[in-house]
């Protein structure tokens, strides 16, 4: 037999049933939640321990959010809604574009459990949507079809993902060996210099001669955001012959 329908969290009311006037807010159970992950990590976040920082019974949570899953849905949306951004698109795509990739990086940067609830479903909350439409809408003049423009922001915002999921890395390598950056490479130097004199492995050795080891990241990002949106303007210029 089928299962009871599933009704999306942004469909329901805040609060379902009648009774006495609410003591919690979805608002400040997503705020208690953020916080919590920020500092620990994304597997901190239960349904018990935002009860116990909220002073409320865990019970209590699920008159607003029925699962924990719905809850991680919630504070997605809510730090998308901290991109600054202007009201509407400026009318310029590719300043537009750049725009959003470097808000998206932030804030990614910021709530570093982020990257990893970047899934193929897409959240459907409201401050996402928005972003959502921003990005698409920052292409309407341009006259291509609705999938293209899907294709070209979705490239865009696959960079940002990609990047922001290398940066963090390093961060989850330390804690996981116990190793910073300089010990790795100090525990790996022999075995490597063993490995690039064997000479069957020419480019690599031009790495590790002459590239830099501490790239400026901030600078990477954009030159990595501008190269992206060059390969955009070809692809707009292809679809506009």
């Amino acid at each position: 037999m089928p299962g009871k329908p599933v009704v999306s969290v942004w469909a329901r009311p805040e609060r379902a049933g009648r009774g006495p006037r609410p003591g919690l807010s979805r608002a400040e159970i997503v705020v208690v939640a953020i916080r919590i992950a920020d500092t620990e990590g994304l597997d901190a976040v239960s349904m018990r321990r935002v009860a116990g920082e909220l002073g409320s019974g865990t019970m209590s949570l699920y008159r607003y959010v029925q699962s924990r899953d719905e809850l991680v849905e919630l504070m997605f949306d809510e730090v998308q809604g901290e991109q600054q951004l202007p009201a509407e698109p400026t009318g310029d795509w590719r300043a537009d574009l750049k725009a959003l990739a470097l808000q998206g990086r932030m804030v990614a940067l910021r709530h570093r459990w982020l990257p990893d609830l970047f899934v193929a479903r897409p959240s459907v909350g409201p401050k996402s949507l928005w972003l959502m439409n921003f990005g698409l809408s920052a292409m309407d003049s341009l006259g291509l079809d609705i999938d293209t423009v899907m294709g070209l922001v979705g490239t865009v915002n696959a960079f940002v993902r990609g990047f922001v999921q290398a940066e963090l890395a390093e961060t989850e390598a330390v804690r996981r060996t116990g190793l910073t950056e300089e010990e790795w490479h100090a525990a790996m130097g022999p075995y490597m210099q063993q490995v690039l004199e064997s000479g069957r492995y020419p480019a690599l050795a031009r790495v590790v001669r002459d590239s830099d080891d501490h790239p400026d990241l901030d600078k990477a990002f954009q030159a990595g955001v501008d190269l992206v949106l060059d390969g955009v303007t070809l692809a707009i210029e292809r679809h506009s012959r």
